[in-house]
């Protein structure tokens, strides 16, 4: 990486204390003054913030690489900065046209069709987590932010009674602080529990195939060839590691902002036609995924700005979504917006492809909260937000109180139904 002076330069730094009280109003500044600018924070970095610049990088793969290039900015997911000490992650660190096979399939699986069938499964884990506070009048509201990771793990064929374990593992490392006491425990003692546990559950599948997607993915081939145990880990991981976070990102601030805006509440409980342009307009001002990384493959002026070979670089959804140039009033939120072209789950041949399933994971947990406890107040003195809001944002803990309601499982354990053990 070259250190010849940069232009413009900024103190922006998305781990920052800053950067978690207020990241709305920072990002409002840079888009102002600096859309495109280096920052010295995590051995330095260009971050950038409005719609055009955010757009055009992430369309081009040639010059802003989602590979793993460990000899720019060190080893470990590369599209985060600074670097997640995580494994190799298909087919978002791979570029075109090599990722295209990978993405076929995976494609194939998460395609409005295909997430259908998992509805059933989707409202069963929502129902089992709404009866286990429904009988109380009080709860931690943030709890039906887990029914993302039981899915996803039940999905692939794994035990979803761990799902916590996985929450720590692939959301702690985006929401903590890098270098806190949560971070290093995900870091070196729940990544690498998930990393055994997976393995050895794809070693299973293959001796013992089962009705789940990691038999889906043993049973596939890429240009012909059956695929790896690491390919289908990597896969798995990453599916695992979105899934956990994105739409708990999502549901946790939409709850808080719509108990702070009764009428729009009122709305939607009374509509619930409603809710899916209003979820669209959820991911665009509560963007999940706040931000990520590219790697500069070529030198080039790119919004006047001097990038060169080995520079990373920041593409900051959440600011993008919020440029003025690109949508009116991007700061109220209007839950009749359309059309919405936000760009919550990035652009381009990496786009999210779980975005069907995030979807249908929020309306599940919007419709069942607005049916079954839709006059929660929030005791906004003790919300705890994430210490680290520079990947995903949301709260950790949302304290409620509402009218108790009755159980619609009865007794049911929230697991039995869809209990699943590798063996």
């Amino acid at each position: 990486m070259t250190h010849e002076p940069r232009c413009p330069v900024t103190q922006f730094d998305h781990h920052s204390p800053e950067h978690t009280r207020d990241h709305v109003a920072i990002y409002k500044k840079l888009r102002e003054q600096t859309p495109v600018a280096w920052s010295e924070a995590h051995g330095g970095f260009w971050v950038l913030s409005d719609y055009a610049s955010v757009y055009e990088a992430s369309r081009d793969d040639d010059k802003f690489s989602s590979a793993r290039h460990d000899e720019y900015g060190g080893p470990g997911l590369a599209v985060t900065i600074p670097k997640a000490p995580t494994q190799f992650h298909i087919p978002i660190e791979i570029d075109p046209p090599n990722s295209a096979p990978y993405r076929k399939l995976i494609n194939k699986v998460t395609a409005p069709k295909a997430v259908e069938k998992l509805e059933p499964m989707i409202k069963h884990y929502v129902t089992g987590i709404v009866d286990s506070v429904i009988e109380t009048g009080e709860a931690d509201l943030a709890i039906v932010a887990g029914v993302p990771a039981m899915a996803v793990i039940d999905w692939l064929g794994l035990n979803p009674a761990e799902y916590q374990v996985y929450v720590d593992a692939m959301h702690t490392l985006v929401s903590a602080a890098p270098g806190s006491d949560e971070y290093r425990h995900a870091a070196e003692i729940s990544v690498p529990w998930v990393e055994a546990t997976v393995r050895e559950h794809i070693r299973y599948r293959r001796e013992h195939p089962g009705d789940d997607i990691t038999t889906y993915f043993i049973d596939a081939e890429v240009n012909g060839e059956p695929m790896t145990d690491d390919e289908i880990y990597s896969i798995l991981e990453l599916v695992i590691s979105g899934g956990v976070g994105t739409t708990a990102s999502l549901v946790t601030q939409s709850l808080v902002w719509l108990y702070q805006n009764q009428d729009e509440r009122r709305q939607l409980i009374e509509n619930p036609d409603m809710l899916n342009i209003a979820i669209e307009e959820f991911l665009r001002v509560f963007s999940p995924t706040q931000a990520l990384a590219r790697t500069v493959m070529s030198d080039a002026e790119f919004h006047g700005c001097p990038v060169r070979k080995g520079d990373r670089a920041l593409l900051s959804w959440a600011s993008a979504n919020r440029d003025p140039e690109q949508f009116a009033d991007p700061d109220e939120v209007d839950i009749t917006r359309w059309p919405n072209r936000h760009i919550a789950f990035g652009v381009g041949v990496h786009r999210c492809a779980g975005l069907y399933i995030a979807k249908a994971l929020a309306r599940e947990i919007f419709t069942q909260v607005f049916e079954r406890m839709g006059d929660y107040e929030v005791d906004m003195e003790n919300l705890v937000t994430y210490p680290d809001q520079g990947t995903n944002a949301g709260f950790h803990s949302i304290p409620v109180t509402f009218t108790p309601g009755e159980r619609l499982l009865g007794n049911t354990p929230l697991f039995a139904e869809h209990y699943t053990k590798a063996g």
